[in-house]
């Protein structure tokens, strides 16, 4: 087989706005499981947007930017349905702004040669696969960017904002994510930024410019995030998967009482996750047992064990179709973090 036999049938991403899941949510609540756990989660994420006083922060870990529920975040910032979000460098880089540029991702199987895959380069995400070639155009658009600034540390947000500034002129896809948080004034974090196709892009920049070159400081962005909790205090967490994006905005909490402030725990949390408790994490604690950390009130919470593309796309439509979402203000939290 070649290349273009692997390559074949792209990815389409889901648009909650054309499918009204109100019906089944509502019917989920009279189940048990998994399907009552997600009309709870529903529930609570339509319950945080109709808080007019309520920043939701959305953390994405995982891969479900490749698989499918692309549109789905950068919808949720362009109908005003989150205010911040906390991501992989992977979600935002290799899968978002690698579209934007004009490369999909594809449909496969995880029943496949992958030294076959190798030799073609082809890499696999489960049953998903991209184009190492043009991954590695994506890479040195991030060189690209780099070179064009001032050499001097800067948050993982500083970096995502430019990427979001190339993409309003060169963007093949218009419906980024990067993008649409750009033109929102909607601030993206990725605390482990270069551990994803920035890395290596930052990497040959800074080959190339040894001795004045741009750098991460994820300080910065921890205290950037901290600062946008202070500034709003009411917050809930929207989480899918954990990891470090979760823990990194959960912690937002513990910052600002470190920096002197007394802040309210985050009011309303939801994850959606595969990761099990029992290893003593949950990637990243439980909800209630982020509560004796200081972090999560216990009002209104929910736990949804369940992998995320096939539970996100009905808890984003319920939300919207809900409409709680019109006329919450606009909040432009990045301009807290200059």
């Amino acid at each position: 087989m070649e290349k273009k036999d692997y390559l074949k049938n792209t990815v389409e991403h889901i648009d909650f706005t054309a499918i009204n899941a109100v019906d089944i949510i509502r019917a989920m609540r009279g189940m048990s499981f998994t399907a009552r756990d997600l009309a709870v989660a529903a529930e609570i994420y339509d319950t945080m947007l109709a808080d007019r006083e309520c920043a939701v922060i959305l953390t994405i870990a995982g891969s479900t930017s490749a698989a499918g529920c692309m549109r789905i975040y950068a919808d949720l910032v362009r109908y005003n349905m989150v205010d911040a979000i906390v991501a992989t460098g992977a979600t935002i880089v290799d899968m978002d702004f690698f579209e934007a540029l004009g490369f999909r991702h594809y449909q496969g199987s995880p029943h496949v040669d992958d030294q076959e895959l190798r030799r073609l380069y082809i890499d696999r995400i489960y049953d998903t696969y991209i184009d190492e070639e043009e991954l590695q155009i994506c890479d040195r658009t991030i060189r690209e960017i780099a070179d064009g600034l001032s050499p001097k540390p800067c948050s993982s947000r500083e970096f995502i904002r430019e990427m979001g500034r190339y993409l309003t002129t060169h963007a093949v896809k218009k419906n980024s994510l990067v993008q649409a948080a750009f033109e929102a004034d909607v601030p993206i974090f990725c605390p482990a930024f270069s551990d994803s196709s920035a890395g290596f892009g930052l990497v040959l920049h800074q080959a190339s410019h040894p001795d004045q070159h741009v750098s991460i400081d994820s300080v910065k962005d921890f205290r950037e995030l901290t600062a946008i909790k202070m500034a709003v205090e009411n917050s809930g967490l929207l989480m899918i998967g954990g990891g470090v994006p979760k823990n990194f905005a959960q912690d937002t909490v513990i910052c600002a009482e470190v920096l002197g402030k007394e802040v309210p725990m985050h009011r309303y949390a939801i994850q959606i996750t595969v990761a099990d408790a029992r290893d003593g994490a949950c990637s990243s604690s439980t909800l209630r047992e982020a509560t004796s950390w200081g972090k999560v009130d216990v009002s209104y919470e929910q736990m949804v064990y369940a992998e995320a593309t096939s539970v996100l796309p009905l808890l984003a439509s319920y939300a919207y179709h809900q409409g709680n979402w019109k006329g919450r203000p606009q909040r432009r939290l990045a301009r807290h973090c200059v």
